[in-house]
């Protein structure tokens, strides 16, 4: 299996003013992404606010969204269930529409031990027809696999992705010195502090929300470093341009801070499904200031208070 490498976005669910998925609305996103440098696509992360769809909306959202896949952009999907058992199915209703891959985390609020986590992995990969990357996420899910762990599921023969977000940075430098052959990347949080450690050590990217946003940028930061150190400093240079953004879009639960920022500058989103709000007040006029800051509003079109006096 090839590895995946770049952006490697975790889609937002766009929803209809009445909670219903927006399909429409993912077509545009995807399209959006494609058109901005994404590699891959994880529809149905906990950007996508999986654990609040039905098992009927999770069908029909791989089934639909798969109808516009393009050959340039994979199409991952977030296949956790309750069970071992339910996630497997999820993985074969993905496979079955053509996916490229599933991601799984640990089953969330069971908060099962480490060695039944690796075992639900493996007893996955063992089932699936296609890829399976693995996400560890402690601060969602809380269980927190170590390096053995991580390492001893790259050996799977279907694991071909490991994403990590522990708060255990040298974790990072252990797995990349033992250089599985999977995509080795992160998630995008500046708190956790991963992305400078990952790419730097021969990541193959980043696995991120923050790319809902700025696309561009997230593709920039999650380019292989090659060997003549032209990229690290485009790395140095992209990653603090944008450190503002990265901390807003994690300033309160994911995907609520990118969510609210996309409905606001008219991207496909919607409102969050209850019992999640969307940010207002000063708590959105930041994502907007920095949106500004950043000349985000010229480079992809946002809708912004400066946009619309220089249009008046």
């Amino acid at each position: 299996m090839p590895i995946v490498t770049g952006s490697f976005v975790a889609l937002i669910t766009p929803m209809n003013g009445d909670y219903s998925v927006d399909f429409q609305g993912f077509t545009d996103l995807m399209s959006f992404q494609r058109e901005h440098g994404t590699a891959a696509l994880l529809i149905m992360g906990s950007s996508g606010e999986v654990s609040m769809l039905s098992e009927t909306e999770r069908h029909a959202i791989v089934r639909e969204t798969m109808k516009h896949k393009a050959d340039d952009v994979q199409l991952w999907f977030g296949c956790t269930g309750p069970t071992t058992e339910a996630t497997i199915d999820y993985v074969a209703q993905a496979a079955a529409e053509g996916a490229d891959g599933a991601v799984l985390a640990a089953p969330s609020y069971i908060c099962a031990s480490n060695s039944d986590i690796v075992r639900f992995f493996l007893d996955v990969a063992d089932a699936s027809a296609i890829p399976i990357g693995i996400y560890n996420n402690p601060p969602r899910v809380k269980t927190d696999l170590g390096v053995e762990d991580v390492l001893r599921l790259a050996e799977h023969p279907k694991i071909a992705v490991l994403k990590e977000s522990t708060s255990r940075v040298g974790q990072v430098g252990q797995v990349c010195a033992a250089a599985p052959d999977v995509a080795v990347m992160c998630c995008c949080s500046p708190n956790l502090g991963l992305i400078v450690p990952t790419m730097t050590l021969g990541g193959h990217g980043t696995a991120n929300m923050s790319g809902n946003i700025i696309p561009v940028e997230m593709a920039e930061i999650s380019t292989p470093w090659g060997d003549d150190g032209s990229q690290a400093l485009r790395f140095r240079e992209v990653y603090l341009r944008n450190l503002p953004m990265l901390h807003f879009v994690y300033s309160a639960i994911n995907p609520v801070p990118v969510k609210s920022l996309m409905a606001a500058v008219g991207l496909p989103a919607g409102p969050l499904r209850r019992p999640l709000n969307a940010l207002d007040g000063d708590a959105l006029a930041r994502g907007l200031q920095i949106i500004t800051d950043l000349g985000l509003d010229r480079r992809y079109g946002y809708r912004t208070a400066r946009r619309a006096v220089a249009a008046e």
